[in-house]
């Protein structure tokens, strides 16, 4: 994978008390350079709406450096909040890792 992409893997619950560590690490990855960031759900288990919240800074973080947010793995009560706010047209959202890298390791090469 190219060194402008970058792999966040939250874990267990994205909610209020871990918003801003979740905003701090991705204002970190773009500060390195990060030019695309993943952010990899495979391990979470619920996000509430403060995590949403984090997740919606984030992306215009990453925008406002020129960068692209995305996300992968998301789970069926994810899935469900994404619809439910309409963000699932907001977010670039892949099946998984694998089918992120297979559309943008490739182009980013």
């Amino acid at each position: 994978m190219s060194s402008d992409i970058r792999v966040l893997q939250p874990q267990n619950i994205l909610d209020g008390t871990k918003a801003s560590q979740f905003r701090q690490e991705i204002s970190n990855l773009v500060d390195q350079g990060a030019k695309i960031i993943l952010i990899d759900f495979e391990g979470v288990t619920f996000m509430d709406s403060s995590g949403l919240g984090a997740l919606v800074l984030a992306l215009k973080t990453v925008r406002a450096a020129g960068g692209k947010l995305m996300v992968c793995s998301i789970n069926e009560q994810i899935k469900i909040l994404f619809e439910l706010t309409s963000m699932d047209k907001v977010f670039e959202i892949f099946k998984d890792r694998e089918d992120f890298e297979s559309k943008y390791a490739a182009q980013s090469s």
